[in-house]
């Protein structure tokens, strides 16, 4: 399509260039979806075939728009298109410099992760005392997990454990003493409300004999 552009250098109608596009150029919708493009572009675009394929005239005239490849303007109540020659050059030019922009800033990249890279390996070239050290390491990283294993035999005996041990005894102590005071008194409500003996209500809901507060 911008064969049509550079050839007439003319400004053109949304209906005049679907006519050259469609008869003159004999353009078909799958070669219209690629004008404009790159080599590479092209290769990436052809992973969408299927879809641009059925591109119209009309859509791929407004994504050169959207690309800046062609200029347009509304003049009344229609459309102008056009794309001279030094248009095409102007933007080929200024995605070039952008490439090589972005090639600069990656190879610049590179070379700071190669020199950090190569700065990390200072000290740690593969050398018999390294390999001395690290066994060494490995062996007392071995010990410390085995002394951590070997106080947790004797945790019970820490007095901090055991101090925390007590208070969780008499907080239970405490409660279970709650519960004592609780069934002592609806023995007695029992006893006076309906005058049972204690035995028959000891008896009934399982209270054994010693039942008692606990010291």
């Amino acid at each position: 399509m911008m064969e049509i552009f550079s050839e007439t250098k003319d400004v053109f109608q949304m209906k005049d260039i679907e006519k050259i596009a469609s008869k003159d150029k004999g353009i078909s919708s799958e070669v219209l979806a690629f004008q404009g493009l790159s080599f590479c572009e092209i290769i990436v675009c052809g992973q969408r075939a299927e879809d641009t394929a059925s591109m119209s005239v009309k859509e791929v005239l407004q994504s050169l728009v959207d690309d800046g490849m062609v200029d347009t303007d509304r003049i009344g109540t229609s459309n102008y298109f056009w794309a001279f020659p030094s248009k095409a050059l102007h933007a080929k030019k200024c995605k070039l410099e952008e490439l090589q922009t972005q090639v600069a800033e990656t190879s610049q990249k590179k070379e700071i992760l190669q020199k950090s890279i190569e700065k990390l390996k200072i000290g740690r070239e593969d050398t018999a005392e390294r390999g001395a050290l690290m066994k060494e390491l490995a062996a007392l990283r071995q010990k410390k997990e085995q002394l951590k294993a070997e106080i947790e035999k004797y945790r019970e005996c820490d007095p901090d454990v055991v101090e925390e041990m007590r208070q969780t005894s008499n907080v239970a102590k405490e409660a279970a003493n709650r519960w004592t005071d609780n069934i002592f008194a609806i023995k007695s409500w029992a006893k006076r409300k309906f005058g049972f003996e204690e035995s028959r209500i000891d008896k009934n809901f399982g209270i054994p004999e010693d039942f008692d507060y606990i010291d």
